[in-house]
């Protein structure tokens, strides 16, 4: 902003913040009462960007009709309530026309930069509309395409961002714009350097709202969903659950990476390298309050043993056997150099005498970890070991502090698990989890009985 004195706030609404009219003047409320908020980071109006990635897989005809068709009611909802402007509504039947072409040539061949291509306009189209709901009440706005500073390589469907080319970008174009004007901009997406356009794969709106942030020296990131805050697990399976009301960045992004949907696992990667306060509200009751991350010397009261219980579902877990792991040297480098070589990242391993067991990493992509263990994978692994693959588990995690170094710890978790089948535990590695692999039909009830147990 052109007073860099002055505190910057970016507000990032998620999609149902943006889901149709009222929720955007109730959004846009939010905006106003906060003269602080220079940047708004957008995603798109809720349910659309399902439909784009599945026009992105390749759809017939009358399907594909089908899903334009949804998407188009969704945006003109919103168009139809806004006084009449003929450039608005030409701007977004061009896109949807764009996305019309876009999906006709993802059912002749499809791949990941298209996919990129397509599942953006989700996020152009909210800007847009938002841009007017703010004008609707006088406020001078201006919408910014995020492409021009949000720059990654160029890996498709999950972009990784080039840190100081953004905050170069920021200040060539977001800094020049005048102090009085909010700035309308979209969540998610990027370009890399030859401008084609890339995603920083799903949730990546809030990660976008971190790295504005900052690269402008923000003051705070309020991220506005559907929850007042984070909670200790999720209310619908426990309702009985307690909204946390401040946070530390480790407990925080433990309970992202581990589960928590309140936040993107990445987001608060570059608000703890800047040391910029997160919040996290609901824009359906923003008078409800909500949780404060902050680094962990800004938290008054002593951080507790147990903070939250959190659950991943639609786990997959490899396991691979060999007799040559026994007392062998470079085995486990070589499955790992395999692994990479497909692109897969692993997230929980654990091993025995001949063999390791790992669940795979899917976090920010719009899969699961089965559709990830291609064919070539498998015939590639199995020439080096035997291969075992399990799908229809789920991850529940205890999230806390000191968890390795405090006594009877472990004790008074697995003491509550006697009663279920635990497929594989991961205890030790942090200080801040402790993490059991089970059967998806026992994930709920697992969560249930150590939120009781521990914080009920």
């Amino acid at each position: 902003m052109s007073n860099l004195n002055q505190p910057c706030v970016i507000a990032k609404f998620g999609g149902t913040s943006v889901a149709d009219y009222q929720a955007m003047r109730n959004s846009a409320n939010i905006v106003l009462s906060n003269p602080n908020v220079k940047i708004v980071v957008l995603s798109a109006s809720a349910g659309i960007t399902n439909l784009l990635v599945a026009l992105a897989e390749g759809r017939e005809l009358e399907i594909r009709k089908q899903h334009i068709a949804k998407i188009q009611a969704i945006q003109y909802n919103i168009l139809e309530q806004l006084p009449e402007n003929p450039p608005l509504r030409e701007s977004i039947e061009q896109i949807i026309s764009n996305i019309a072409a876009l999906a006709e040539a993802a059912s002749l061949a499809n791949s990941a930069a298209l996919t990129d291509e397509l599942v953006c306009h989700g996020e152009l189209m909210s800007s847009r509309l938002f841009v007017e709901v703010l004008k609707e009440q006088q406020k001078n706005t201006v919408w910014f395409d995020i492409r021009k500073v949000m720059r990654t390589d160029s890996k498709f469907g999950k972009a990784s961002p080039k840190v100081d080319e953004i905050k170069q970008l920021c200040c060539a174009h977001l800094k020049s714009l005048n102090s009085n004007q909010i700035v309308v901009t979209q969540g998610f997406i990027g370009s890399e350097s030859s401008g084609k356009t890339t995603t920083l794969g799903r949730g990546g709106s809030d990660y976008t709202a971190a790295l504005l942030g900052e690269a402008l020296n923000a003051s705070q990131i309020d991220i506005w969903t559907d929850v007042a805050g984070i909670y200790t697990t999720d209310p619908r399976i426990a309702p009985n659950a307690k909204r946390i009301d401040e946070i530390t960045f480790a407990e925080a992004a433990e309970m992202a990476t581990f589960g928590a949907k309140v936040l993107h696992p990445a987001t608060l990667v570059p608000a703890v390298r800047s040391n910029i306060p997160v919040f996290v509200g609901s824009s359906k009751a923003p008078n409800d309050g909500g949780t404060i991350v902050y680094n962990g010397h800004r938290i008054i009261s002593e951080l507790p043993l147990f903070r939250a219980v959190t659950l991943r579902r639609k786990q997959t877990l490899l396991t691979l056997n060999s007799l040559n792991m026994l007392h062998a040297q470079g085995f486990l480098a070589n499955v790992f150099a395999i692994l990479a070589k497909h692109n897969i990242s692993v997230d929980l391993v654990t091993t025995s005498e001949v063999s390791v067991a790992v669940t795979i990493d899917t976090a920010g992509t719009n899969t699961d970890g089965s559709s990830l263990l291609t064919k070539a994978l498998i015939n590639e692994l199995s020439t080096v070991c035997c291969v075992e693959t399990e799908d229809d588990l789920a991850l529940v995690a205890l999230i806390g502090n000191n968890l390795t170094t405090t006594k009877g710890t472990a004790k008074q978790v697995f003491d509550q698990l006697e009663p279920f089948s635990i497929r594989l535990s991961c205890f030790g590695a942090s200080t801040h989890n402790i993490c059991f692999l089970v059967k998806s039909s026992d994930a709920e009830s697992i969560v249930k009985t150590l939120h009781q147990v521990i914080f009920e």
